[in-house]
């Protein structure tokens, strides 16, 4: 948010995040601020803030944007965590929830040192930030659901398998998708150690492969969609490329994995621990 320009001070915490004492969903919710950005000094670090209380807590617990001009004086909400903002010097300050499946999991802060009327630009950066880390929650713990399932013997069954597989595409789709390169990195390693639990034993993982048949990221993207059942047409729309690419990174897989047909490649590349 601070790259904006509009909000120079940001902070924030997640709902069950690292020592608020209480997982997510604990019906005594609430959130420790651990994440600051252009602070001055360290009051608001380690704040716990408790559903309804001061402007964060109000938000938790609305589900909704909100903001004040003068924090101190402001009517619209209780003053419990007055001394550590007068001690950063903030005055104008809006909060934002960040929403996953309907609930919310945390909120973000974007702050002024002068009284100021915060207006719809500084809430709409606000509230991409919030949409950004929404996504990456999401897909933090799709990856780690998937994880977990294949440590169950119910994936066993095909049906499950199928769920994994198709899960497994549209991560690996969302990771071509995700600005922040951390974590597309960490989540198509998350993809790779789905792919490998589910190899056969003694199969070849990717890092197995001579270095010149190491297939891409975009090269598995495009074989992900193709195990799916996806259409060089299909797969295209998901991975937002075009008709005629994804058949240039089918060809290149194919070659690579030594395979004649479509059908071929899949089978090789989930025999080398590249799909589950």
């Amino acid at each position: 948010m601070r790259g904006s320009g509009l909000l120079p001070v940001s902070f924030g915490g997640l709902v069950g995040g690292a020592g608020t004492g209480a997982p997510a969903g604990h019906a005594a919710r609430q959130f420790r601020i651990t994440e600051l950005a252009g602070t001055d000094t360290e009051s608001l670090r380690g704040l716990a803030i408790a559903t309804g209380s001061g402007l964060g807590g109000k938000t938790l617990a609305l589900g909704r944007p909100n903001a004040v001009t003068d924090y101190g004086s402001s009517r619209a909400i209780s003053h419990e965590y007055d001394t550590a903002v007068a001690a950063e010097g903030l005055r104008s300050v809006l909060a934002v929830p960040v929403v996953v499946r309907r609930r919310v999991r945390g909120v973000l802060y974007g702050a002024l040192r002068q009284p100021y009327a915060l207006g719809d630009r500084p809430l709409n950066v606000a509230l991409d930030a919030a949409r950004e880390l929404e996504q990456a929650l999401a897909v933090r713990e799709e990856a780690q659901r998937l994880l977990s399932c294949l440590r169950q013997p119910v994936v066993a069954d095909p049906r499950a398998w199928e769920e994994v597989r198709e899960a497994h595409t549209e991560l690996r789709s969302l990771a071509g998708r995700i600005p922040d390169p951390h974590l597309r990195a960490e989540l198509l390693v998350a993809c790779a150690r789905i792919a490998s639990a589910a190899a056969p034993a003694g199969s070849a993982a990717a890092p197995g492969l001579p270095m010149p048949d190491r297939l891409t990221p975009r090269e598995l993207d495009v074989l992900a969609s193709v195990a799916s059942g996806a259409t060089n047409s299909a797969a295209a729309g998901r991975l937002r490329l075009r008709p005629e690419t994804v058949k240039s990174y089918l060809r290149s897989a194919m070659r690579k994995l030594g395979a004649h047909t479509r059908l071929e490649a899949v089978v090789a590349a989930r025999r080398a621990g590249l799909l589950p």
